[in-house]
């Protein structure tokens, strides 16, 4: 699939293994993660750990300092029980305009199918476990909300969510992503559906933002066709819907994902990418291996 200028695609360059998985084989992951630059040029990396044993699902979000780029040293982890959660998925780490940092936690509600996200902040990352937890997208009965990519643009903060619909039992893990909208980062106003699954195509059953690039036009997503293929997304390609609409409402872009896993099952998720300001991109991702595991890798696209 022919992407757009400029556009970094994962699997373009060497990938290094930044967070291996915490065991081996299927459903021990570390993955689902979000980066940001410190004033300093380090990077600092959320990143969700996930084991089969003993009630795992997600049971910590990490927070891991790297000053290269590529070699990650854990600096907080915050368990599931911090939150209250049965499960921890995807992060978003924030910068706010002041230069605080934030850390929305996608948090599951004990015996259901519903999901919350919480907030964070505090004046440096390290200091985001004894930051005061509130809950910034509540969901409902009807929809459980995980997942966000949470940006400011100059202007409001802005935000696209994944949504899964929980009226029909044993269809949860359907997906879309909504855009949303907030003066300050904490209340926010739902704007419409920003990407919805397109009928018979590689992503009918789900399409989940991770990662948007503003200045190209364009966003990435997770995208798969059926139930069968969850845990298994690959990473698609969508740009903005018409010209001077932004990216509140985008479509995919092409009939394939843009970029698979070659091993386990081909997941290639969670694209989060930092654009450096010395020019080109670091990209992050969670990627399939042969034993079923997945592990966090990172990507220099210059």
């Amino acid at each position: 699939m022919p992407s757009a200028p400029e556009v970094p695609v994962p699997g373009t360059h060497p990938a290094t293994v930044a967070v291996a998985p915490p065991c081996p084989g299927p459903a021990c992951w570390a993955g689902a993660p979000s980066a940001a630059r410190d004033d300093d040029g380090a990077f600092w990396l959320a990143y969700r750990r996930r084991v089969p044993q003993h009630a795992g699902r997600g049971t910590a979000t990490v927070l891991a300092r790297a000053a290269d780029g590529e070699r990650y040293e854990t600096v907080v982890e915050l368990p599931k029980e911090r939150f209250g959660a049965e499960s921890l998925e995807r992060p978003a780490l924030v910068r706010t305009p002041a230069g605080r940092w934030r850390l929305y936690v996608s948090c599951a509600t004990p015996g259901s199918k519903h999901w919350r996200i919480d907030v964070l902040e505090a004046s440096r990352p390290d200091a985001l476990a004894d930051g005061a937890t509130r809950t910034a997208f509540a969901g409902d009965p009807e929809w459980g909300v995980k997942d966000p990519v949470i940006r400011h643009d100059g202007e409001r903060w802005v935000a696209w969510v994944c949504c899964h619909p929980l009226a029909e039992p044993g269809a949860e893990d359907r997906m879309l992503t909504r855009f949303a909208i907030s003066a300050d980062g904490l209340e926010w106003t739902w704007a419409g559906d920003a990407l919805v699954p397109r009928s018979g195509a590689w992503d009918a059953r789900g399409t989940r933002v991770t990662a948007v690039l503003a200045r190209a036009g364009v966003a990435y997503y997770d995208g798969r066709a059926s139930a069968e293929q969850n845990f298994h997304e690959r990473t698609g390609l969508a740009a903005a819907a018409g010209p001077g609409g932004g990216l509140a409402r985008l479509h995919a872009r092409g009939t394939e994902p843009l970029a698979t896993s070659p091993d386990g099952g081909g997941a290639l998720r969670y694209l989060d990418v930092v654009a450096l300001a010395e020019g080109g991109y670091r990209l992050f991702y969670e990627r399939a291996r042969g034993d079923g595991a997945h592990e966090l890798c990172t990507e220099l696209s210059p």
